[in-house]
């Protein structure tokens, strides 16, 4: 099992005068300490489960690509793209870019987006939820189309592209892994086991559940469920002392038993850079052998 780390909260207590140091103390320690995977919001305001919508927010690929030329080995994503913000096929050539520069570790995590205060605050398109479901569809066959040998055009329902060229091409071949956020059992589910790498699910009581619909849709796609990789949001937080880290490990066994390739999700105090070490210890080399 794999352990990931989320950058969801940017209001450290530097401020943004001291945001880039910050951000390179925190990704090469959680990178120094064997953390598989970074990530960040495709937020431009900061969401209320988090802090008020006034606490820093970067944009998500101008800051992966910030974080990719201070790491080495990290796999870099957005978690996740909210798929109206962007045309389909400027995403791709975003996801390209951050995987050309970063020598083949990007990924795509994507889904139909949620929030439509901050969208409508700056003025993004947020469509009602069957039209976006559909474009983030759409999407998705427009980033495997970019990223493989056809360069010809796309006629979607909501997308038009009369040349579908991408150059450079990704690295990572045949394309950047595809990440689907969200637990929606009709559509989103069926969308991972058609075009996806990965899920991801969060760590609540229907967690099970939800990975047997997603196997039901393997099953009705001819999809080997198990190419699939699973992965739970789950906050990380050892504790000042590591009082924490036993029930952080008893979950990760509970979550490798159902076949959780990777846990991923926020460290508190991130910025005292003390808890990755502490999870880099003590969380990090067990998960690995579940």
């Amino acid at each position: 099992m794999d352990i990931g780390l989320h950058l969801a909260d940017l209001t450290f207590p530097a401020g943004a005068p001291g945001l880039a140091d910050d951000l390179t103390r925190i990704v090469m320690t959680a990178e120094d300490v064997g953390f598989a995977r970074i990530s960040v919001m495709d937020h431009v305001w900061q969401i209320g489960t988090i802090g008020p919508p006034e606490h820093d927010m970067l944009e998500a690929y101008t800051t992966l690509g910030f974080l990719a030329a201070r790491t080495s080995q990290v796999q870099l994503l957005a978690w996740v793209t909210a798929a109206t913000y962007r045309e389909p096929g400027m995403l791709a050539k975003l996801v390209s870019t951050v995987d050309v520069l970063s020598g083949g570790r990007a990924w795509l995590g994507i889904g139909a987006g949620w929030n439509a205060e901050e969208a409508r605050g700056l003025g993004l398109p947020f469509p009602p939820t069957a039209e976006r479901f559909e474009r983030l569809e759409e999407a998705l066959q427009i980033c495997l189309q970019m990223w493989g040998p056809d360069d010809g055009p796309y006629e979607g329902q909501h997308y038009r592209l009369e040349r579908t060229l991408n150059a450079p091409q990704s690295l990572r071949r045949p394309h950047p892994p595809i990440l689907i956020g969200g637990g929606g059992e009709r559509k989103t589910l069926r969308m991972v086991a058609q075009y996806a790498q990965a899920c991801n699910l969060f760590a609540n009581a229907d967690l099970e559940h939800k990975l047997d619909v997603l196997r039901e849709h393997c099953e009705a796609l001819g999809r080997p469920y198990d190419e699939i990789e699973k992965t739970v949001m789950f906050p990380l937080d050892p504790g000042e002392k590591g009082e924490n880290v036993d029930a952080i490990l008893e979950q990760l066994h509970r979550f490798a038993e159902l076949g959780i390739g990777e846990v991923h999700g926020r460290v508190a105090r991130v910025w005292e850079l003390e808890p990755l070490k502490l999870l880099g210890r003590e969380v990090v080399p067990i998960a690995a052998q579940l």
